[in-house]
């Protein structure tokens, strides 16, 4: 106890000691007698004593509220005795050397800058200026200069900024006062201005006096003096000066130098110092020309190789260690540097109570209240009364079940084949486009043998239907052979070199919509019906107007068998197609009929086979890559030696959409590309080497950037050959291919071997800055931006197979269309209400679906049809965004659902009508754009105020709402799907103004708000039923440059509180059950499915009462969100990218600026909000109101 006692009086007597020296000091300040600098001067001294020796007394100068610091200047400014003022330099050198920046900030704040720069003006004018103070000075200046982001000009107009200039001038050899004038002069030079006028009096040249060879001498000052000429050179003026001189070449000599000498890495800065200089240098044309004149490519890129590394020792150590091991040992005694760097990076540790700033959020309350209004008149929005009609039918001719539903069994005995409308039948695929009614009594049994078959996750398992299933298949082989058979001529041309070869295991062949069987040696030709398939009368720019549709050229071997006895079979047998239960909403020759129909600007000729066959998910699971380090650093190598090796080059153009003229010689080992499809994109391939090409994509139509998507068709292999594919003209910083993502291939000989999926494929991937600059126009009038390359290593297994790769898994404006028939054809009339309508026209003339479904009324009884009418409506919509096409695989996982018989589903329907747009933006997904319309605008932009002409979609999905709004039925929730590249997991974007102003400094209005919790809802259910689903990347934020997307315009404007935006990932999870796989297609659609789940729950916990469901049919539904859930609170702020710097990130390109804003880089890390309890309790959640 006495030792406690002991140490907190001998703490209060240091307190007071220290403001007792620090109020003499003010009180000799204001006597200002004679006789009083002997008393400044002790007075100082003992200051300087305790701050020297406590860092309490530090701490305590620089906190808020003291004015110890106004005291201190406040004497500097006034005395004029030398030892005093040495004293008070040396107790501020002190207080902001170890207190990291914000101390430093301090000091600038209270004015310290312009009396340093003062005193130095004052201390030059004597002749021979204090050594001692001079050092003192510039030490300071140099520490706090960083912090005042105008002292390069405090120090023109003070005419103080060639007095350090002067100094190095004539003490060329006094290294301890030239170190910090060096130090100074590299924070003028951050100034342009101050480094032309720097320039124009020699201070290029000087630096040259002091850089030179390698020496382990004063290697503090070449660091120092090496970033002082990099900051220099920054200037185009300086940079021209250097290069007339003949300086780049011995910048490149020192160099050198330095490299072979440094064999210990010891000297790394120094090093890099010369290479800043250099790139420096290389910003203007005139560096660059000089640069490869003195053969810079060359000597940079010898001395970048890694050296032979030898298996034990010191340097094995060095290469083994950890890649997030800093293995960079500077022995440099540039102390003093050292301490400044160290205060920058540590600058945060002192803000930690400092709130994240984004300028991007919204901060005007008066903005971000949500405001109710319709917008339009009343009478112009009755136009949209059409396409609600379930709030007047009345269903008196329908044949309804009269007591509660039960589920449509169809009778097993039935068989045959599935009979779906095409062009040649009575239902032209025209009609089937039109506002479809939904009172039908009568119900082919056939269709609904189909609708049983879904994926696992879609309804309970049947033992029964399982086994029906079967017989059915073994009953209907002979009958299904005609579905083949309105293949066109040219896909029989198209097919006609295949064999399909017996197995011996009577092996299955899926083509997705058809299953064939291995029976024999015989040709598809065959199938083939003697006259073509009939073709629906062109409309328009008709994708295939006045042309047959074909299939893209096939290989020309014979299919690859998997066993060896199945290449001794005899050829007399036939082969038999039947329908696959593996995906019963893709049918091969319904798609055909769909393709015929859409219109599009490219004038494309072929349907891609991955689309034609159709897809479903592997069987294995796919893990994120594990990218080896050193990829990115020898694959930018290889670019390197294209420059330095030039006649090793290839550079043939074998892909030219501007040039179709374009041919490869014949026999040439080169590989075809095509990419003249639907959705498809790649606009020119360059082949660099024999088995390397370079890939250019096509910007959005009328657009000249967004190159992100892409799609396109490779032939001509050979089997055991990398395939090295690079694609240098995205746009995008950074990308999920940095972070384990893979590419997407779809091999046609595997898709006829009974493997019909994309899978993900690739080696030595990455994702880097190259050298090609974008033109201001295309970079948003932003000059010297840089493009990026995806590169990628593919091997083939079948030569001369056919393989399509993509940027994720295609899904066509065509499967679109073919699904939503599909399901149409496939429904029980008398258990679900579906409807499809068209909402509008495309600019290209194609129709934008609007699908309605719920579930019939039990009866045409009042009270049923009163049901019916009030149930509260669910509005989606999905693929604005056509490189996104992830979103509409989790809209086909909700649209299945929802038709789907499960009795969750059911229920669903009985709660809900469901209004969904699946596809906003057909003339993007048909042309292959990456983001825009026709109009070349993004969709998502243009809700506040949509065109009529120029965005339909937009304009009349917002008028659907409009209308909803008017006659007083907002929508529950408004969810608008998207895929996100920069993140991994699916979450959500919702609205909250509380949280929004959270993240601003209006703390004080955020306490007084009042708002429902309920956007919250959702999200928490989702992250606790669906795998992928993650609640912490969810935000809740609302930015001024997302005011005019859909989910903001929907909760402001239309008043839908639950408004939200569902990012899936492109890559793949690194959380919950899928933690560490890439995401695919199942996952997709299982997230749709778990996203109705998620609605019934959300029902449930309003109106638990409600529900009397069986607790075994919903495993979900036996448990609420428990109170114990924890969310980052109360908002989690989604940056754009939430991947770390990778480790090998490498940037070579000229216009990158690492240390154009230290104090902005410190500052850069991602803020995250501290944990908080904000679950959502059983008690709390059913008093969620659904208004």
């Amino acid at each position: 106890m006495n030792k406690v006692k002991t140490s907190s009086e001998k703490s209060v007597s240091t307190s007071s000691r220290t403001m007792s020296l620090l109020s003499q000091l003010e009180k000799i300040n204001l006597d200002s007698v004679l006789g009083e600098a002997d008393n400044a001067r002790y007075v100082t001294s003992k200051i300087l004593h305790l701050v020297q020796s406590q860092e309490k007394t530090r701490k305590e100068m620089t906190s808020k509220g003291s004015t110890g610091i106004e005291v201190i200047l406040s004497t500097l400014e006034n005395t004029k005795d030398p030892q005093t003022i040495l004293n008070i330099l040396n107790i501020l050198i002190e207080v902001v050397s170890l207190g990291g920046g914000r101390r430093a900030s301090v000091l600038v704040t209270k004015g310290g800058t312009q009396i340093l720069l003062q005193l130095l003006l004052t201390a030059s004018k004597d002749s021979p200026p204090n050594e001692e103070l001079m050092v003192l000075l510039h030490t300071l200046l140099a520490k706090i200069g960083p912090k005042d982001k105008k002292i390069g000009m405090k120090a023109r107009i003070n005419g103080a900024l060639n007095i350090s200039l002067n100094l190095v001038k004539q003490n060329l050899q006094n290294h301890r006062l030239i170190l910090p004038c060096l130090q100074v002069l590299r924070v003028y030079s951050t100034n342009s201005v101050n480094a032309v006028s720097l320039g124009k009096n020699g201070v290029v040249e000087l630096m040259f006096k002091i850089i030179g060879p390698f020496s382990k001498k004063n290697t503090s000052l070449m660091k120092v003096a090496l970033d002082t000429l990099a900051a220099l050179l920054k200037s185009k003026t300086n940079a021209r000066r250097a290069v007339d001189r003949g300086y780049v070449q011995v910048l490149l000599t020192i160099y050198v130098d330095w490299h072979r000498h440094d064999s210990r890495h010891r000297y790394m800065l120094i090093r890099k110092g010369v290479l800043q200089c250099i790139k420096s240098v290389t910003n203007i044309k005139l560096g660059r020309k000089a640069f490869i004149d003195a053969n810079g490519m060359k000597i940079l890129y010898n001395t970048s190789q890694l050296p032979v590394i030898p298996a034990t020792g010191p340097v094995a150590q060095l290469y083994n260690l950890p890649p997030d091991v800093d293995d960079v040992v500077d022995e440099s005694d540039d102390n003093d540097d050292a301490e400044t760097e160290s205060e920058i990076e540590t600058e945060n540790d002192d803000d930690k109570d400092q709130h994240f700033k984004n300028d991007d959020i919204e901060t005007d309350i008066n903005k971000l209240k949500p405001r109710q209004e319709v917008g339009r008149p009343i009478e112009e929005l009755k136009m949209y009364e059409q396409f609600f009609p379930e709030l007047s039918e009345n269903f008196q001719e329908c044949d309804l079940v009269s007591k509660e539903p039960k589920p449509f069994v169809p009778d097993a005995n039935l068989g045959g084949p599935i009979v779906v409308p095409t062009a040649g039948e009575e239902h032209s695929a025209e009609a089937n486009q039109s506002t479809k009614g939904v009172a039908l009594k009568e119900s082919n049994p056939l269709l609904t043998e189909e609708y049983n078959r879904r994926p696992a996750f879609l309804e309970l398992p049947k033992k029964d239907s399982i086994k029906d299933s079967s017989l059915h298949q073994q009953n209907d082989q002979r009958n299904l052979l005609p579905s083949c058979q309105c293949l066109s001529q040219e896909i029989v041309k198209g097919l006609d070199r295949i064999s399909l070869q017996n197995s011996a295991k009577n092996d299955q062949y899926y083509g997705t919509g058809c299953v064939i069987k291995k029976e024999s040696k015989t040709s598809l030709a065959t199938l083939a019906c003697s006259k073509p398939c009939e073709h629906v009368s062109p409309c328009g720019s008709s994708l295939f107007e006045g042309s047959s549709v074909q299939l893209g050229k096939l290989c020309c071997t014979g299919v690859d068998s998997e066993e060896e006895d199945s290449r001794s079979s005899s050829s007399g047998e036939q082969v038999v197609l039947e329908v696959s239960d593996v995906s019963p909403v893709h049918d091969c020759d319904l798609y055909i009929e769909m393709v015929k129909t859409t219109k599009s600007i490219p004038e494309y000729s072929e349907v891609a086979y991955p689309d034609y066959f159709g897809h479903i998910p592997p069987p294995f699971k796919e893990p994120i890559l594990e990218r080896p380090y050193g990829v990115q650093r020898t694959k930018i190598s290889q670019d390197i030696e294209r420059l330095i090796h030039q006649n090793d080059i290839i550079d043939r153009v074998v892909y030219d959409l501007d040039n179709l003229s374009c041919s490869v010689p014949e026999g040439a080992d080169v590989l075809k590309f095509n990419s003249k499809f639907e959705s498809g994109n790649l606009r020119k391939v360059i082949q660099i080497r024999k088995n390397e090409y370079d890939l250019i994509l096509n910007s959005d139509i009328n657009s000249n950037h967004y190159h992100q998507w892409f799609y396109f068709e490779v032939s001509g292999m050979k089997t055991g050959i990398g395939y090295r594919f690079n694609i240098i003209n995205c746009e995008k910083s950074n990308s999920q291919f940095n972070y384990g993502m893979q590419p997407l291939m779809y091999s046609v000989q595997e898709a006829l071997n009974s493997r019909p999926y994309w899978t993900r494929v690739g080696t030595d991937i990455c994702y880097y800055k190259n050298h090609f600059s974008r033109s201001s126009i295309a970079a948003g009038g932003q000059k010297g931006k840089s493009y990026y390359t995806i590169t990628f290593t593919v091997t083939f297994q079948h030569k001369d197979d056919v393989c399509y790769f993509a940027y994720h898994y295609p899904y066509t404006y065509s499967t679109l269309k073919m699904h939503l028939q599909k399901l149409e054809s496939m429904h029980n009339p008398q258990q679900i209400y579906f409807r499809q309508d068209v909402l509008c026209e495309t600019l290209a003339g194609n129709s934008c679906p609007l699908v309605t479904i719920t579930a019939m009324p039990e009866s045409n009884y009042y009270e049923h049809i009163c049901q019916f009418r009030n149930r509260p409506y669910v509005f989606l919509s999905a693929r604005v965004h056509p490189g996104e096409t992830n979103a509409s695989w989790v809209m086909k996982g909700t649209l299945e659902y929802l038709m789907s018989n499960n009795p969750s589903a059911q229920c669903l329907r009985e709660s809900y009508i469901f209004k969904i747009i699946p596809m906003l933006n057909p003339d993007g997904v048909v042309s292959g754009n990456h983001r825009c319309s026709l109009s070349g605008e993004d969709l998502n932009r243009q809700w506040q105020n949509p065109n009529p002409d120029l965005h339909p979609t937009i304009y009349h999905a917002k008028g659907l709402l409009q209308y909803l709004a008017a006659i007083k039925r907002l929508p529950l929730v408004y969810c608008d799907y998207h895929g996100h590249s920069r993140k991994k997991n699916v979450f959500m974007y919702g609205c909250s103004i509380k949280e929004t102003m959270w993240h601003t400094n209006v703390n004080a209005v955020s306490c007084d708000l009042m708002e429902d919790p309920g956007y919250r809802a959702l999200p928490k259910i989702l992250s606790q039923t669906a795998p992928a689903f993650c609640m912490g990347s969810c935000s809740f934020v609302v930015e001024k440059s997302k005011e005019s997307t859909a989910r903001v315009v929907v909760w402001r404007e239309i008043g839908v509180q639950r408004s939200y935006t569902m990012e899936s990932t492109l890559c793949g999870c690194d959380q919950g059950k899928y933690k560490g796989l890439q995401i695919g297609t199942r996952e997709l659609e299982e997230m749709g499915a778990k996203f109705c789940v998620g609605l019934l729950r959300l029902k449930r916990m309003a109106s638990p009462l409600e529900y009397n469901l069986p607790s075994n049919l919903l495993d979900i539904e036996n448990e609420l969100i428990e109170s114990s859930c924890k969310v980052t609170s109360p908002t989690t702020y989604v940056l754009d990218e939430d991947e770390p710097r990778f480790l090998e990130e490498v940037d070579y390109s000229a216009e990158s600026n690492d240390d154009q804003d230290i104090e902005l880089a410190d500052n850069a890390g991602d803020y995250e909000a501290s944990n908080q309890e904000d679950g959502l309790s059983d008690s709390d959640s059913t008093r969620i109101l659904l208004s």
